[in-house]
């Protein structure tokens, strides 16, 4: 029954569906898109990311190498100074004890006189 209508012309041709270039010129140039910020721009910034992270990583190493070593320096300093605080109270202490012994000597050599 169907093929007798379609010979009869009952059933009219349907019209060839055009394709449509523009969507696929657009699903294409989307795609293109995609791939050149995915492996032109985004791979690349995520290199240079695990780089500068690297990099910090290694300049938070340093910091901490140098914040030690500042830190023993300063003690160091703190044990010069205590140090010479005593080398002066010990010397303070001599120059009196000399200067007491010379007034001795001296009240001695004038008895002898």
């Amino acid at each position: 029954m169907i093929a007798d209508l379609l010979e009869c012309g009952v059933v009219a041709d349907r019209p060839r569906a055009k394709f449509p270039w523009l969507l696929v010129g657009a699903s294409v140039l989307l795609a293109a898109l995609l791939l050149y910020v995915l492996f032109v721009g985004y791979l690349p910034a995520k290199r240079r990311v695990a780089g500068l992270e690297r990099e910090l990583r290694d300049l938070y190493a340093r910091e901490a190498e140098l914040q030690t070593r500042l830190a023993q320096q300063d003690q160091r300093h703190a044990l010069r100074e205590r140090q010479l605080g005593a080398l002066s109270a010990e010397r303070d202490a001599l120059v009196t004890r000399l200067e007491s012994l010379e007034r001795e000597l001296g009240a001695l050599r004038g008895r002898r006189r």
